[in-house]
């Protein structure tokens, strides 16, 4: 019972600082403002990698074209090595797309990363890039408080985390716990604030001046980077430049996710990596998620059968401060708050897929997303 004390209190301590002193993670708000007007409204050009997106393309690339923006703006889409007409597709969507197709991709490149930087040489020099992934819808007037963040707010990065499906029963499982972890390890307002090491963004949806990212050595400083966005985040503000992130309903993801198998790829792809491939940092990880998530229902559990005053008050408010920390990510996604009593199985789910992920790597099938596959040395998306 003193070891099971001991775990409950250290968990509990854990989601104090949480709670309390980790920028706010677990808040969703407050998104772009509205209603903002730069004095000028700069060149912008949308770069858009596509791997086989055929199929989603007419939901997402007609929102992007029919933004009512005041200024310059056009479309670059990059076919990468598509074989399902992804670049017809384009094609007949809007003939004012321009549709290139990558070059063969030199060693050492991501496949995504390498189609991003086709479409930069591709884009000439506008003021700004608008990296944004063929899954991605945008609802009307989205680019213009986009831009208008970046220039009234003095910002270099401005980004938006996609809002992602929830409609079937796995969706509604697995995505609100992954954005709600994203939202942990990078917590969106320390991201925003000036002066902080938390970098990240998210690849969906970034809008990036493009003087500070030649001056931050353009995209071929982040050329191995599987998780393309957290990079692009970090190099902007290693160089100085001034990062925003929100989660919003501007931005909307397109993507099925039907099956848990699809779920379950999507994250063991790059869970690994995110570890910078070290058993280590798996231990650490997999113990931390136990500690954090696991603990607090077993010790209530535990104080309750056993008498243990300890153990159920510090599990109990553990848990209890787990799941307030939860409910504002649900009532997001419109989904009910009782969901979040169970995010502690939910974690341990994650937990098996990163470890997965790690299996998958020593065994050469990590990072394996349509038809390619990354090794510890070359990321590939």
């Amino acid at each position: 019972m003193v070891v099971m004390d001991v775990l409950a209190l250290v968990a509990l301590a854990g989601w104090l600082y949480l709670a309390l002193a980790h920028g706010g993670f677990w808040r969703t708000g407050p998104g772009l403002p509205d209603g903002r007007e730069p004095p000028g409204w700069p060149d912008v050009v949308a770069v858009i990698p596509a791997r086989d997106e055929a199929a989603v393309l007419p939901e997402t690339l007609p929102t992007l074209l029919g933004q009512e923006y005041p200024g310059e703006f056009r479309v670059v889409l990059v076919d990468d090595g598509s074989t399902d007409g992804t670049a017809e597709t384009a094609t007949g969507l809007a003939k004012d797309t321009q549709v290139i197709s990558a070059r063969e991709r030199p060693g050492g490149w991501a496949g995504k990363v390498w189609a991003m930087a086709e479409g930069v040489r591709a884009a000439g020099r506008p003021d700004f890039l608008l990296f944004t992934d063929a899954d991605v819808a945008y609802r009307p007037g989205t680019l213009k408080r986009l831009v208008a963040e970046a220039v009234t707010g003095r910002r270099d990065l401005v980004s938006q985390m996609a809002t992602l499906r929830t409609r079937t029963r796995w969706e509604r499982v697995i995505v609100p716990a992954f954005v709600y972890f994203f939202a942990q390890l990078y917590p969106f307002r320390r991201v925003t604030r000036d002066g902080t090491r938390t970098a990240a963004a998210a690849g969906g949806c970034m809008l990036v001046r493009r003087t500070t990212l030649e001056k931050a050595g353009g995209v071929a400083a982040i050329r191995d980077a599987l998780i393309d966005d957290v990079a692009m985040g970090r190099l902007i503000k290693r160089a100085g430049g001034r990062c925003r992130l929100d989660l919003g309903r501007d931005v909307l993801s397109r993507r099925p996710y039907p099956r848990l198998a699809d779920l379950w790829m999507m994250i063991v792809r790059s869970a690994y990596h995110q570890l910078r491939y070290s058993p280590v940092l798996l231990a650490g990880t997999v113990l931390g998620l136990l500690l954090l998530y696991a603990i607090p229902p077993a010790a209530t559990l535990t104080g309750l059968i056993g008498r243990d005053p300890i153990a159920l008050a510090a599990g109990a408010l553990a848990w209890g401060l787990m799941t307030l920390t939860y409910v504002p990510m649900l009532r997001f996604y419109a989904l009910s708050p009782l969901r979040a009593l169970g995010l502690p199985l939910v974690a341990l789910l994650y937990a098996a897929m990163t470890v997965d992920s790690a299996r998958r790597h020593h065994t050469g099938r990590g990072g394996v997303w349509k038809g390619r596959t990354a090794t510890a040395r070359l990321d590939a998306k």
